[in-house]
């Protein structure tokens, strides 16, 4: 049996890449409808290699027999929409910041917490994590099951496509704008983003600290442990695509190094991939338009008694965005709508 499937905010680059990955993964689907602003109706959206849907106006849609909704249109907007189509009897995969620490919406990776879709009942809402959350919890899953985690402290290097397509935008215009000499006029990024990085993302709180970087704490201990100690620096970097982190883990007890291979070569999700020689770790540029999270650098952290370090590398479209809402959705439909 296919489901009828609403994408909301579908001509964004998430939305986009969500029906890209629906068609990719032959989500089982008799009917996907895109859906965004107004000023979007009309415009028609790739479906898969040979499809094309027509957008169709978010704010005069019934959700009536819908059954899935994947949605990624903003926080604002998913306040208004997300609830109105869960009340017409659509389960919402809901992707935007709005509804992650509901204590009554589930915040899901399936690799990490696949069990808390259950929740989905209480509100027909599930959230989508962070991108830069994603990536790291599926990369910790499995060392804290070898050896509790005791405290993380990550800085990530992130690509400007977590802002949008405006920020993509910019950073092209930006770049293109150093080499004929214009002036730089930042617009979407608060410093000029093209041969530099930016130690802001999202908005400035009381602690010093950025929401971004508050979002990497609260996400990681609903995810997979409220006892885990995060502490996270966020960059946006010049680059289109792929976000990368730095990851120092700390464990409460002994962790060998070659065990820690093995748990990352074992976890679904990860690609490990690390030589200590000249291109033997991933880079951003080589993760867009891959599935996997990639770990690399992995090394003992000879400053505390049980330490790891390692670099982690995914395309923030991706599994960073669509890819994880989608696989939340084959869940769903696995395990619970079928």
């Amino acid at each position: 049996m296919g489901y009828k499937v609403a994408v909301v905010g579908a001509t964004g680059a998430v939305g986009r890449e969500i029906l890209n990955t629906l068609s990719e993964r032959e989500f089982p689907a008799d009917d996907v409808v895109a859906l965004a602003s107004e000023r979007s109706v009309g415009t028609r959206v790739s479906f898969g290699e040979n499809d094309e849907l027509q957008v169709q106006d978010l704010a005069g849609f019934d959700f009536k027999g819908s059954e899935i909704v994947l949605s990624s249109p903003g926080a604002k907007v998913s306040a208004e929409h997300s609830p109105r189509a869960a009340k017409a009897g659509a389960v919402v995969i809901d992707n935007t910041s709005y509804f992650r620490m509901d204590p009554d919406v589930p915040l899901v990776v399936p690799e990490v917490n696949p069990d808390a879709i259950a929740g989905y009942e209480r509100r027909h809402i599930i959230a989508n994590p962070n991108c830069s959350t994603i990536q790291m919890v599926v990369a910790l899953k499995p060392l804290h099951e070898l050896a509790r985690i005791k405290r993380v402290v990550v800085a990530t290097y992130q690509a400007v496509s977590g802002a949008g397509k405006d920020g993509m935008d910019e950073l092209f215009n930006q770049t293109r704008g150093v080499f004929v000499n214009d002036a730089i006029h930042p617009e979407i990024f608060t410093k000029q983003i093209a041969f530099n990085a930016i130690p802001h993302i999202d908005a400035f709180m009381e602690d010093g600290f950025t929401k971004e970087e508050w979002k990497m704490v609260a996400e990681t201990k609903k995810i997979l442990d409220p006892t885990i100690k995060v502490c996270a620096t966020c960059v946006r970097v010049p680059v289109f695509i792929g976000h990368a982190e730095a990851i120092n883990v700390e464990f409460e007890s002994p962790i060998d190094e070659d065990e820690a291979r093995a748990a990352l070569r074992a976890q679904p999700g990860i690609t490990l991939i690390d030589h200590r020689s000249d291109e033997g770790y991933v880079t951003p540029a080589e993760c867009v338009g891959e599935d996997p999270i990639f770990v690399s650098r992995l090394r003992t952290d000879p400053t505390v008694d049980h330490g790891l370090s390692m670099w982690v590398v995914a395309d923030n479209l991706r599994k960073g965005a669509a890819l994880n809402a989608v696989q939340i959705a084959e869940c769903l439909v696995e395990n619970y709508l079928n």
